[in-house]
């Protein structure tokens, strides 16, 4: 067995909650911009679910009305604003609100932010866990729907936290949620200033680094990584950065065939996560 990686690291602060709520912003407002809406049935259920999260409004269309009026009936979510909780329109209206092409299933929830955990959050949490960490790192991918699939198979599989740089990583818009799934209001969404130095701090707190790659000789399911593992997962066309690449203390691939070796990035973070959990699950 792999020999756990010593931290020399103290902790200094008090725990903090992993999702903390945005500070209120005033009055609820007649217009509100397109990334301040979350969209689709289950994202719209687990915000409203989420008690660390804050909403204005629900609009919904005709058929979907007594479904929205469960939901509420049922919010953890504290509500700002007022008048009427549910606003119903036709299709024509209710699309208005939302990004062209929005996929919405006849929800929208008009939503504060949610504030984002930072790294320290997430290894406070690793450090009261007993058997196998994992976080994931995402290096030079910009597609929300692919950042929100990724977070969706994070909370399938019981990964701590999703990490991102902070520059030309996508923002939590209505699509990233959709594609989410929910899985935004329980997996922290973590930005960080340098992906580089952010694996040095998961170093330090006894995490291996093992960064996904179709070169690389061994396959995942070969290495035994320890109870902490960081996996770093780049781009489908770029992959990933040579210094990102150079913190990762082992690369690995996944057992694809030659004939089609690279696969999207949420499949592949779905893959290595059921590789590395599997048979680990506490539920």
């Amino acid at each position: 067995m792999k020999p756990p990686r010593s931290s020399s690291h103290t902790h200094g602060r008090l725990p903090q909650q992993l999702h903390r709520r945005a500070a209120a912003s005033g009055a609820d407002r007649r217009r509100i911009p397109f990334e301040r809406w979350i969209y689709g049935r289950h994202a719209v259920a687990a915000a409203l679910a989420n008690p660390e999260r804050r909403w204005y409004r629900l609009a919904v269309l005709t058929e979907r009305e007594q479904e929205a009026r469960t939901l509420i009936a049922i919010a953890a979510a504290a509500r700002r604003g007022n008048g009427e909780p549910i606003r119903v329109f036709d299709r024509d209206d209710f699309a208005a609100l939302l990004p062209e092409g929005a996929v919405h299933q006849g929800l929208a929830l008009a939503v504060e932010p949610l504030i984002e955990p930072d790294l320290e959050d997430v290894l406070r949490r690793a450090a009261t866990l007993l058997g196998r960490s994992v976080i994931l790192l995402l290096d030079q991918v910009t597609d929300p729907h692919n950042v929100g699939a990724v977070l969706r198979s994070a909370n399938a599989f019981g990964a701590l936290a999703v990490v991102l740089p902070m520059h030309g990583a996508p923002p939590v818009t209505g699509a990233l949620a959709k594609a989410a799934s929910g899985a935004l209001e329980n997996v922290p969404l973590v930005r960080v200033v340098n992906l580089a130095h952010a694996l040095d701090r998961l170093k330090a707190a006894a995490f291996w680094i093992c960064g996904l790659d179709e070169t690389a000789s061994q396959t995942l399911a070969a290495l035994d990584l320890g109870e902490r593992v960081a996996l770093v997962l780049g781009s489908e066309g770029g992959g990933m950065r040579r210094l990102v690449r150079e913190r990762c203390d082992y690369l690995a691939r996944l057992p694809t065939r030659i004939q089609q070796s690279t696969i999207n990035v949420s499949n592949a973070a779905a893959v290595a996560l059921y590789e590395l959990l599997r048979d680990r699950s506490d539920s």
